[in-house]
């Protein structure tokens, strides 16, 4: 062999060369719900990842793994038993039940999927961790519009839990970027898709766990 490759055996046995990401790292699917040891507790993480961290609330948790466990049983067996029944109608080349169920069963397995990867990227606010200083993720901002007046009050939390129609904001939306890491008394520049940006006035911050 030429020298080069030579060398570069030498130095694969001897672990100089180590691979960019762990077999541990990389997500395999899963039939059951992921175990809580496999969820990250804390606000801050490092390494390489191949998905996105997801940031949850303790009560957003429960929510996505009771989902998800409602859909690999229950849900599971509801559309097992409609294609079950569509196939006792015959020739399925022509059967709209049965396509109709195999429809939903691929709907049913894809959002299952959706639910396993945000359950392993999951990362859980520790309640201990958030304060009334400082705005993060987990915090309930009070704010007032420098321009109207106009006071208002959001829930910072991860995407996976916005509902801004119930005052709860991504942390990465134009309002809650804006907020995060900001203290008490600061004024936020938010830039809006139409009309001049908005300044707000942070006027208290409290905990929202």
């Amino acid at each position: 062999s030429p020298p080069g490759h030579r060398q570069a055996r030498q130095r694969a046995k001897s672990g100089w060369l180590r691979p960019l990401y762990s077999a541990a790292r990389i997500p395999q699917r899963r039939t059951n719900p992921p175990p809580l040891r496999g969820v990250s507790f804390g606000a801050d993480t490092q390494g390489p990842t191949m998905q996105k961290d997801v940031i949850l609330t303790p009560e957003g948790l429960e929510k996505l793994q009771a989902e998800l466990e409602h859909l690999q049983t229950d849900k599971r067996r509801e559309v097992a038993q409609r294609i079950k029944e569509a196939r006792e109608f015959g020739d399925i080349s022509e059967n709209s039940e049965y396509d109709d169920a195999k429809n939903e069963q691929a709907m049913l397995e894809q959002r299952i999927a959706q639910l396993e990867d945000k359950l392993r990227a999951a990362t859980v606010i520790d309640s201990s961790e958030l304060s009334t200083d400082i705005v993060r993720v987990g915090s309930v901002v009070h704010v007032k519009d420098e321009k109207t007046g106009k006071s208002q009050k959001f829930t910072i939390v991860g995407s996976a839990e916005a509902k801004p129609a119930d005052a709860k904001l991504s942390n990465e939306s134009p309002v809650g970027k804006a907020l995060v890491g900001r203290k008490r008394n600061d004024v936020v520049t938010v830039q809006v898709p139409r009309g001049p940006a908005r300044k707000l006035k942070i006027t208290k911050i409290d905990v929202g766990l």
